[in-house]
């Protein structure tokens, strides 16, 4: 039978491991080494790894991660319906947008409105261009006359045409008024049911809004204009109307003037807060990772916001124009009359219907978007 060694030569013996007490085995070694192997042995030690992590590491962790998740879940969210949003914009055709622009009579109005202010420039120009002929020339061409002669027509056409189209506008106003005539009111402070009490028309007529009100008699006398045109009232009822309705119209656009203005200064005001948190965000060295759903909310409403910023201004040089054009049937301006009138009534038309045009697109685009 082969010998085994031991190590520091100890001699074999059956009752060694039995009679040892802990003391003996572990003094064989360096008890200010704390821990330590055979080193005969063939596996390497190995170093027991200190946690590091304290639990209330660990909870906050598990709640920082389940911060992430929501956050991405809720971009996820977000950047699909971008996508979707995105999709459903390139779908959509101009023509669609025409086809529910001209559907309205407010669209149609906008449209032969267009037509017939761009006919008036380019007669205003043909008559121009014509007038420094004619001191040229004696005669005029047959074709020019005719030509002339049927643009005429079909300015004067459209403008009534316009005009019946803005038939019974009032009802707009006026449903905006009756609306206010009911009024929820409970008879006893500890009843849970509210009844609707009617109030008089005259008090919820003295009760609407300024704007409302101007709205109502500018349609009003707008139709009793269209109706002494039509022959069915005087004309000198028409023109007392006609008179009235631009009174109207001069106030209402500025009271528009001033509600824009202040609109925009609101508007203006939430962009700085916008822009304020989105600069302090920089500042403290929050990048799109750290801090993805408050940059990217932060950046959507910023461009909301100059999104509507815009579209104000085109609201303030449509009413500026309005303005202009007014004035010259209220103060009966003479100078340079047909030409500002011309000028200053396409650009409205064409500032208004780029709004309508916005409008409803983004009415096709939503629509589409939620069955994508």
């Amino acid at each position: 039978m082969s010998s085994i060694t031991f190590p520091h030569g100890a001699p074999p013996s059956t009752s060694t491991h039995e009679d040892m007490s802990d003391s003996q085995y572990f003094s064989q070694f360096d008890s200010t080494s704390g821990f330590q192997m055979n080193p005969l042995s063939s596996h390497p030690p190995r170093t027991p790894r200190v946690s590091v992590i304290s639990a209330h590491t660990y909870n906050s962790s598990v709640y920082e991660k389940d911060e992430i998740a929501d956050n991405a879940e809720v971009e996820s969210i977000d950047d699909e319906e971008d996508v979707r949003m995105k999709e459903a914009e390139r779908r959509i055709r101009h023509e669609e947008v025409w086809r529910e622009i001209v559907l309205t009579s407010n669209g149609r109005d906008k449209a032969f409105k267009i037509i017939q202010y761009s006919l008036k420039v380019y007669l205003m120009f043909h008559t121009t261009v014509t007038g420094s002929r004619l001191l040229r020339k004696s005669n005029k061409r047959p074709w020019e006359q005719e030509l002339v002669k049927r643009l005429t027509s079909t300015v004067s056409g459209l403008s009534f045409s316009r005009k019946c189209l803005l038939l019974f506008n009032w009802l707009s106003p006026l449903t905006a008024i009756l609306a206010q005539q009911s009024v929820p009111f409970s008879s006893d402070a500890s009843a849970s049911k509210q009844t609707e009490v009617a109030r008089p028309f005259l008090h919820a007529v003295l009760n609407a809004p300024p704007p409302v009100l101007l709205e109502l008699v500018n349609a009003i006398s707008d139709d009793l204009y269209t109706l002494s045109l039509l022959g069915l009232l005087g004309k000198k009822s028409g023109e007392r109307a006609a008179r009235l309705s631009d009174w109207c119209w001069f106030l209402a656009t500025l009271v528009g003037l001033v509600e824009n203005g202040v609109e925009r200064q609101i508007n203006g005001s939430l962009q700085h807060q916008v822009q304020s948190r989105l600069y302090n965000e920089s500042l403290s060295g929050a990048t799109a990772k750290s801090k993805p759903t408050s940059s990217k909310l932060d950046d959507k409403e910023l461009s909301r916001l100059q999104k509507q910023d815009y579209w104000l201004q085109l609201s303030r040089a449509k009413l500026v124009m309005d303005l202009i054009f007014v004035s010259y049937d209220i103060f009966r301006l003479k100078r340079a009359r047909d030409s500002v009138k011309t000028f200053t009534g396409l650009i409205a038309a064409i500032l208004s219907t780029a709004k309508l045009f916005d409008r409803h697109k983004s009415a096709l685009i939503k629509a589409l978007g939620v069955t994508l």
